[in-house]
């Protein structure tokens, strides 16, 4: 099939979590990044949820993780609320992905804690993460593209500003990014499917 895959891309999005169409924009932002980032639809799609269970304001990542299992069963996802991803354990995952998987695209999703009036927000950027950042703590830069949501108040005691975060919250904005993820990850599956059919025709 001979057509521009390329879509207009910005490098960051942002969309409330209130918003009655936040779950479509993430799978709009989603969608696209996968597309500009995998023109060829050879990559695997890897979806890495960075995270942990032991604090409510870090498990968006493993919330995610979990819904998508159920969402897409049949995706390559790491970090669930049972064997979550965390600074504990990050560098042996990445060397796992790095040996099991030839450039895979990677889409990184974890909590990040920002500005009062930010809280709600969840961002699809271009580029890796650098989980553990709000901690002080120095992990490798992941995802070729990555989903952060803003669950609480940064700068400030963070340790102890994740603890305390409202898990409704976490949960809410979770649920949203596995929608719109979902969605997108089909979109583009059904292409790549149409593609594979188009190669014999």
């Amino acid at each position: 099939m001979q057509y521009n895959r390329q879509l207009d891309v910005k490098e960051n999005y942002s969309f409330n979590f209130d918003d009655p169409a936040c779950f479509n924009q993430v799978q709009d932002a989603v969608y696209t990044l996968m597309m500009n980032l995998n023109p060829g639809l050879s990559r695997n799609i890897i979806y890495l949820c960075v995270g942990t269970d032991r604090a409510t304001g870090d498990c968006l990542g493993p919330l995610v993780g979990n819904r998508l299992k159920t969402l897409i069963p049949s995706a390559l996802i790491y970090g669930t609320l049972e064997e979550p991803v965390h600074a504990a354990n990050l560098d042996n995952v990445l060397a796992h992905l790095s040996s099991s998987f030839d450039n895979p695209l990677i889409v990184a999703v974890d909590a990040c804690l920002g500005k009062s009036e930010r809280i709600g927000y969840i961002n699809v950027k271009q580029g890796g993460l650098k989980p553990g950042t709000a901690l002080g703590k120095t992990l490798p830069q992941v995802g070729d593209f990555h989903i952060s949501g803003i669950v609480n108040v940064g700068g400030f005691l963070e340790f102890m500003v994740l603890q305390n975060t409202r898990l409704h919250i976490v949960y809410k904005m979770a649920e949203i990014i596995a929608r719109g993820v979902s969605l997108a990850h089909y979109k583009f599956d059904n292409l790549r499917l149409a593609d594979f059919r188009d190669s014999f025709a």
